[in-house]
């Protein structure tokens, strides 16, 4: 079945890499799955559950499914890509480490040398990845890239009252704060 698939990716040109994130060596790191929707014809862009399908193939903790932004020149200076992450379970709103692996994969496969940085529209807003010079204690010729994520807003708040099962969730543990996400009532503990 996963050699179906991903053969039938191949005859509509679909580009598709596991890329290992945060590491130089194969088979380390954080792998991240991402597939180039070079075509909306090709490949059903905008179809999230056709993405879910391929995620839950891949099998991995993310897949990235990126495509051309066609608002966007061709020979803009900064190109603009579309951008999603699945999980087998579910897309989600953000993921740096696919991010990361799909911009490696735009600036070693897919874009013209003279490009240093790109953008990507997501869910969470306009993200952007640009190469930066290996830092002087590393290798030179390595390819390092930067990421510019949104900010959250976060506040403190009382977990005895947001959170009350925290210290048996953690069982016992010491709380030093509690901060939640004014967007997203995510916490930190």
């Amino acid at each position: 079945r996963v050699l179906c698939c991903f053969a039938d990716m191949a005859k509509k040109g679909i580009q598709y890499v596991v890329v290992d994130a945060f590491t130089a060596q194969p088979f380390k790191g954080n792998p991240a799955a991402v597939c180039f929707l070079e075509d909306d014809a090709a490949a059903p862009a905008g179809d999230g559950r056709w993405m879910q399908s391929v995620a839950v193939e891949f099998n991995l903790s993310q897949t990235a499914f990126f495509s051309r932004d066609s608002s966007c020149a061709a020979d803009a200076t900064t190109p603009r890509f579309h951008l999603r992450w699945f999980t087998p379970v579910t897309e989600v709103a953000l993921c740096g480490h696919a991010t990361l692996a799909t911009a490696h994969f735009l600036f070693t496969s897919v874009l013209a040398e003279r490009h240093g940085v790109v953008e990507f529209a997501t869910k969470s807003g306009v993200l952007t990845a640009k190469k930066v010079p290996a830092p002087e204690a590393e290798e030179q010729g390595k390819l390092f890239i930067e990421l510019d994520f949104p900010m959250s807003d976060y506040v403190g708040c009382d977990p005895a009252d947001e959170l009350p099962s925290i210290p048996e969730t953690l069982n016992g543990a010491p709380v030093v704060s509690v901060h939640k996400s004014v967007a997203t009532n995510d916490f930190i503990v």
